[in-house]
């Protein structure tokens, strides 16, 4: 009798329980919309409704990003309360429900009932998208920089006639200041300024030219002029920004004289400098990349380390490592096709290397320019005066990262091995600290070796330097506003909208593909490969592994899809980045190469959009079905090689004798 008691009231309390399990299943699932009211300026009650504005009676937790930060908030009857750490222009609310992904922007408005206005989150992507559009119609990308900072202060600032100025002023007070108090940004801006007058020195000492006479020895032709280029790029694997602006001054004078494009040059400077970099075990990518996977690894409770996914995840690098060997099909093939083809036949036929076309003011004004880098002794061009500030420059940046980044338990550690260690150093270092201390050592020694063989005085030298730095400062400027539209970006949470597109119910199997193209649209849109990073590592990782989860893919079924994702977030980041005229790197490679800005990011698209299309929808599809990885990248390979012969076309050989090149 007492067990029968037992049973009935366990069964009781089972039946008392269903309806409220039933009723918090039902209601997540019933939330269609979310509404907040605020309560002063810095606490804010959010309500889950339907539609019409019917209250949901939600009860539990519900995850949400609020302003870029994650948060569990437990409601209550359809209620929860939250509070902002200060007060913000904007509150912006992203909640995953699952099937679909609510975005919501609003900015604080006392005239509203509830103390907010609810902002159409489009509205965040349209100053990225009137920078881009402008830069490409005018091709001037400082004004179209400047109208898409104006644009997003004009948004945050509340869509008013007022804002239109308010949002003027704070272009200059706010942004562009913030742009420039930024440590890294003022770092990366001394680096620029420090290689620019570095290259200007070993200009005018004869340097650069013995270095032209000594790389002609192997640059014979236009094909092995390019062939040497991509292989400085890769050599210098270890930064993205030096890899830039060494290999394009350094090969500039060879590829003009062997009639290669400036497009072309351009190309093979920006495409062999972040993907060598995002992929290689020992760069100044490595920290950041390890640090986004091991905290997600971690909330996740994966057992297997940062490195070591990191690992894996190189099995499906395609758009990084097929973008390396589309170059190469193109240099030993000799084709070309779309706007590179045109570039090159114009190089080839007409020794233009440049289509930007000068009146004869303009002319004059370059051919000044262009002065102020001519040897100042033909007759004393010796490599040495260039090779040993550049050598400098690229031991110093090692010495420097093995520095910063040194660790007595690192090195201590008998189980790991020579490279574990040397890339767990270089992702701790500090790579803007390198870089300065870098560059700066290279100036020295090309000043001490200028003024110590009396090739100029100590005068003629320190006015080089002056000019070098004025020949850096359109891309600085350019560096800023890119920055400061970056930061527009951020504030009107520009990621947030585009990721609340990619949303709802997806096999775990599409997901890489889903993640490659919001990976590249946050890119496009920011011009930052590294904001990409940060903010969707947090994002896909976890979607993915509770997707995976949901479906009830084993433990062995799930991890390969985790591999594909990480992969991709830095593939679509890199590829984003290409293609976008705001990315700062693909600033410096125009710059580093002589190449009108928006011609490079024109000839340089179509290339891009081919090797991510093969790279995505060709290689991460036979991924996910189980391919060897090295028979997809065989394949991947192989269909390159085919558009290449099958759309590309013959670029007329030009004979160019080695004392002309140079």
């Amino acid at each position: 009798m007492k067990l029968f008691t037992s049973l009935l009231n366990l069964a009781l309390i089972l039946f008392l329980s269903l309806p409220a399990q039933a009723q918090e299943e039902i209601g997540k699932a019933a939330i269609e919309e979310i509404k907040l009211q605020a309560i002063n300026d810095t606490a804010f009650a959010l309500r889950t409704t339907n539609q019409t504005g019917n209250l949901i009676k939600y009860s539990g937790p519900l995850a949400l990003r609020i302003n870029g930060q994650v948060q569990e908030l437990s409601f209550t009857e359809g209620e929860a309360r939250f509070s902002l750490p200060q007060q913000a222009e904007l509150v912006q609310v992203s909640a995953n429900l699952g099937t679909h992904t609510l975005a919501r922007l609003y900015s604080l408005d006392a005239a509203e009932a509830s103390g907010l206005r609810q902002l159409p989150m489009w509205l965040s992507i349209l100053p990225p998208l009137i920078a881009i559009v402008l830069a490409l119609i005018f091709r001037e990308v400082l004004l179209a920089l400047f109208a898409g900072i104006w644009v997003g202060g004009f948004v945050i600032y509340g869509l008013s006639f007022q804002s239109i100025f308010t949002g003027l002023l704070a272009v200059g007070d706010t942004y562009l200041m913030e742009a420039l108090t930024d440590r890294d940004h003022v770092s990366v801006i001394i680096f620029s300024m420090l290689i620019g007058g570095m290259v200007a020195i070993i200009s005018k000492n004869g340097g650069m030219a013995g270095v032209v006479n000594l790389l002609s020895r192997y640059a014979r032709s236009a094909k092995s002029s390019q062939l040497v280029t991509w292989a400085l790029g890769v050599a210098i694997f270890f930064d993205d920004y030096a890899n830039t602006l060494i290999v394009g001054n350094t090969m500039r004078p060879v590829t003009d004289g062997h009639r290669i494009s400036r497009e072309k040059l351009a190309y093979l400077v920006d495409s062999t400098a972040a993907p060598v970099a995002a992929i290689a075990f020992v760069t100044t990518w490595i920290g950041a990349e390890l640090g986004y996977i091991k905290d997600a690894a971690t909330s996740l409770g994966i057992n297997e380390g940062a490195y070591s996914l990191f690992f894996h995840s190189l099995e499906y690098a395609y758009y990084p490592v097929l973008t390396l060997v589309f170059m190469l099909l193109l240099i030993f093939m000799n084709r070309d096709y779309g706007a590179m083809h045109k570039a090159e036949v114009r190089a080839r036929t007409t020794g233009a290397v440049s289509a930007v076309r000068l009146d004869r003011k303009g002319e004059e004004k370059q051919q000044q320019e262009m002065a102020e880098f001519e040897p100042i002794d033909p007759e004393r061009t010796r490599a040495i005066n260039a090779l040993l500030p550049v050598l400098v420059v690229i031991f110093g940046t090692l010495a420097g990262l093995l520095y910063t980044g040194y660790s007595q338990e690192v090195w201590a550690d008998e189980n790991a091995g020579l490279l574990r260690k040397l890339s767990v150093t270089i992702g701790d270092s500090n790579s803007y600290v390198s870089l300065i201390w870098a560059s700066l050592s290279g100036v020295l020694v090309a000043v001490l070796l200028t003024v110590s063989q009396r090739v100029m005085s100590l005068t003629e030298t320190m006015e080089s330097l002056i000019v070098g730095f004025k020949t850096m400062l359109p891309a600085v400027l350019i560096l800023v506003l890119a920055w400061s539209l970056a930061a527009v970006t951020q504030e009107l949470y520009t990621a947030e909208y585009l990721t609340s597109l990619f949303s709802g119910n997806i096999s775990p199997r599409f997901l890489p593909e889903i993640t490659f193209f919001l990976a590249a649209a946050i890119a496009f849109s920011t011009g930052s490969s590294w904001g990409t990073m940060a903010i969707l590592y947090p994002l896909m990782l976890p979607a993915a592994w509770y997707v995976c989860q949901q479906q009830g893919y084993l433990l062995e079924e799930t991890m390969p899809i985790i591999y594909n994702v990480i992969s991709v977030v830095l593939a679509g980041a890199v590829f984003g980045d290409h293609c976008s005229p705001i990315s700062d790197t693909t600033i410096l490679s125009s710059l580093a190469s002589g190449c009108n800005h928006i011609d490079h990011v024109k000839t340089q698209l179509p290339y891009a959009i081919t090797v991510a299309l093969v790279a995505n929808l060709v290689c991460t599809n036979l991924s996910s079905w189980g391919v060897h990885w090295l028979l997809v990248y065989l394949i991947g390979g192989l269909i390159l090689g085919g558009l290449v012969w099958f759309f590309g076309k013959r670029n007329e050989v030009e004979v160019v004798h080695a004392a002309k090149a140079a």
